[in-house]
């Protein structure tokens, strides 16, 4: 993982941390259920993105023999992803943007 990545991932990390901590703030404030639930879908939102963002850059490193060696197969890898993700609620145009070797 390039540190650029580790950087992001940590300010990422850092501030869905940060979110749970104002959270349960919220619960031990009794403040109202729709509120709290609100700020969870967002956690979960942020969460979702970490995600993505892991899962491009393992794609962009692993993959990346693939498109050299057998650019069809790397292609239908990443489709057969793409489909995978929207089949578990990914709200994306395109979860997995094109890596520049694949174009």
């Amino acid at each position: 993982m390039d540190e650029e990545l580790r950087r992001t991932l940590r300010c990422r990390f850092r501030s869905v941390e940060g979110h749970i901590r104002g959270i349960v703030r919220m619960v031990e404030e009794d403040r109202p259920c729709a509120a709290v639930l609100q700020q969870i879908q967002a956690v979960q939102g942020s969460l979702t993105q970490i995600q993505l963002l892991l899962l491009r850059a393992h794609l962009d490193r692993c993959l990346d023999r693939w498109t050299r060696e057998d650019p069809e197969r790397a292609q239908a890898l990443r489709e057969e992803l793409v489909s995978f993700l929207r089949t578990v609620g990914c709200r994306c145009e395109d979860p997995i943007q094109e890596h520049p070797s694949w174009t």
